[in-house]
């Protein structure tokens, strides 16, 4: 089948209000749209942190002058400035600064170990920091090895309303009531006499200095976002900024229904990640609402927050709605003011779906995307057909074809089961420094994702699995998503994950890890006849194993891979 007659009935199925195709500005950068969100609605909220307000206009300002600062310093265009923060003002201030002037952010992690953050500092070059000040101990201990010069450490009390402020002070003398305030504070305070270690809010100038670059937002990098490394060490991907304007620009099509400066989107997701990047903070700036920011996801909090604040948006993972049903079983709050859920980042369980319904009363779809798409590629249409279990279908603008997994330029037709491809104004540039893997994922302008699925009749999309968590079980195919799914359906499951691990006869088998809901039990047997029941005795665990919890990824994504490797000690240690 030639590319010309590739399958793509998605284009006779989207709702009305979300054409299939747009036009996106190609001489204005990611700052740009912050500007235009800051003349239209001046002062009206960019910000809620912590019951703390910050107008557009006031965030402008902020930007600016962190902008200043940084140019006084010697930053210029094409420096690299690594953003280590979690959901605080500080992270939209550094991230904008940085793009404002021509600058490259490197997306990093909070909770990254001294080596990972080694890797990541010394991969992309970066000479500058914003970090939580919290974190400084760690940054220190790295800086030598590495080409960070100048660190701006930032403060969580820095953006609070000034009565939280005047309590920490109280509160800071007084051991009893001193357990929150070590929360916000660090243990050790920051020497800020030492050359290129600066606080924030001291390193701030003048904003009537502000110049932005010159820059060419299809060609200039903007973000190095770094992938998960699940093989191996992570590697950036270079998105520009035509690539980042374009996607916020895509998902904004997808809620056409909901008109600019009405609403408000609850910000969890940490927005050094992908997903928080764009259907968060680059959402909010297209739809000229707030964020309401959460650093550290709490299922009471973030329902408070809905509650209190009537936020229309709330994009999430699987586990954050997991324990949102948990939070609303033991508790009922007001969910009416939702307009859109959206999950990605991990698989939904259709249980999670069918349950998220029925005691938050609100529908949550699911997307799809991967940082080398800036994220999002596909959504089910908010507000019309949602199919359960499909990732929907592509935003606009982008072509989707499902390929052969052995031979590429064999393509699929409707109903076969192959590796996602996709082509689009949010396709990265290719991974830093990383010319032959590049290569391999970017081929003829198409992103080869390494995912495993399938479209329908009506172009919606399904994920069977990622190509390489593929279990191979004497010779016939297990993808852990189809068992995952399974396991999700047992009353007593909470959470779940499926991998392959090494077996002297059948060379892998199935195995489930299991956390179950509180105050349920059941047994290894018990599960693994349930599932039977569902699928080919082949694709059932042959092992299940209980846990109090599961390792998560920042944005609470379930991590197989930590699973498996700790798996093979156990099995390398009994040989």
């Amino acid at each position: 089948m030639s590319e010309e007659n590739i399958p793509r009935p998605w284009l006779e199925n989207l709702p009305d209000d979300r054409p299939a195709t747009l036009t996106y500005p190609e001489n204005e950068t990611a700052f740009d749209q912050m500007l235009k969100a800051a003349k239209e609605y001046p002062d009206s909220p960019a910000i809620i942190f912590q019951e703390r307000v910050i107008t557009w206009s006031e965030l402008v300002s902020y930007v600016k002058r962190f902008a200043v600062a940084l140019q006084e310093h010697g930053f210029k265009k094409g420096d690299k400035l690594s953003v280590m923060l979690p959901n605080t003002p500080h992270i939209v201030i550094a991230h904008y600064a940085t793009l404002a002037l021509g600058g490259i952010v490197v997306q990093t992690n909070p909770l990254y170990t001294p080596y990972e953050l080694e890797h990541i500092l010394n991969d992309s070059g970066a000479t500058w920091m914003a970090a939580l000040d919290l974190l400084w101990e760690k940054v220190e201990k790295v800086k030598p090895k590495t080409k960070l010069k100048n660190v701006v450490y930032c403060g969580i009390p820095e953006f609070l309303p000034e009565k939280k402020q005047k309590l920490i002070k109280i509160f800071k003398h007084i051991p009893v009531l001193n357990k929150k305030v070590k929360a916000v504070l660090p243990p050790k305070p920051i020497d800020f006499s030492r050359e290129n270690v600066f606080k924030f809010m001291d390193f701030l100038s003048d904003e009537s200095k502000f110049k932005q670059a010159d820059i060419n937002p299809k060609e200039d990098l903007a973000v190095f976002q770094y992938t998960g490394g699940t093989t191996g060490l992570s590697k950036g991907a270079m998105l520009t900024h035509y690539n980042l304007v374009s996607n916020a620009i895509q998902v904004r099509n997808c809620i056409n229904s909901v008109p600019d400066g009405d609403g408000s989107l609850l910000t969890v997701l940490p927005l050094f990640h992908s997903f928080g990047l764009t259907a968060c903070m680059n959402l909010s700036i297209q739809l000229k609402i707030p964020m309401i920011m959460v650093p550290k996801f709490d299922a009471h909090e973030v329902l408070s927050l809905i509650e209190r604040y009537k936020v229309t948006f709330f994009p999430g993972v699987p586990t954050m709605y997991v324990a949102l049903i948990q939070a609303l079983k033991k508790k009922k709050y007001d969910m009416s003011s939702i307009v859109a859920s959206i999950s990605g980042g991990a698989p939904l369980p259709l249980e999670v779906i069918k349950e998220f319904k029925e005691v938050a009363g609100a529908q949550v779809v699911e997307g799809y995307g991967l940082s080398e798409a800036s994220p999002v590629t596909h959504v089910n249409p908010i507000g019309g057909k949602v199919k359960a279990g499909s990732i929907g279908m592509p935003v606009a603008d982008t072509d989707v074809k499902i390929v052969d997994t052995e031979d590429d330029s064999k393509i699929l037709g409707i109903g076969e089961v192959g590796e996602i491809c996709v082509k689009g104004p949010q396709v990265f540039k290719g991974y830093w420094n990383r010319e032959e893997e590049t290569k391999n994922t970017l081929r003829n302008g198409w992103l080869h994702t390494g995912d495993i699925g399938k479209m329908d009749e009506d172009g919606y999309f399904y994920i069977v699995d990622r190509k390489k968590d593929m279990i191979i079980v004497s010779g016939y195919n297990v993808y852990p998503r189809e068992v995952e799914e399974v396991l999700y359906k047992h009353p007593a499951v909470l959470e779940a994950a499926v991998a392959g691990v090494k077996h002297p006869v059948k060379g892998e088998i199935v195995k489930a890890w299991v956390v179950l809901k509180p105050g349920m039990t059941a047994t290894e047997e018990e599960i693994i006849k349930f599932t039977k029941e569902y699928v080919a005795p082949y694709k059932a665990p042959k092992e299940v194993e209980f846990r109090e919890e599961l390792p998560k990824s920042m944005i609470g994504k379930i991590i197989r891979r930590i699973l498996v490797e700790e798996e093979n000690k156990k099995h390398a240690q009994n040989q």
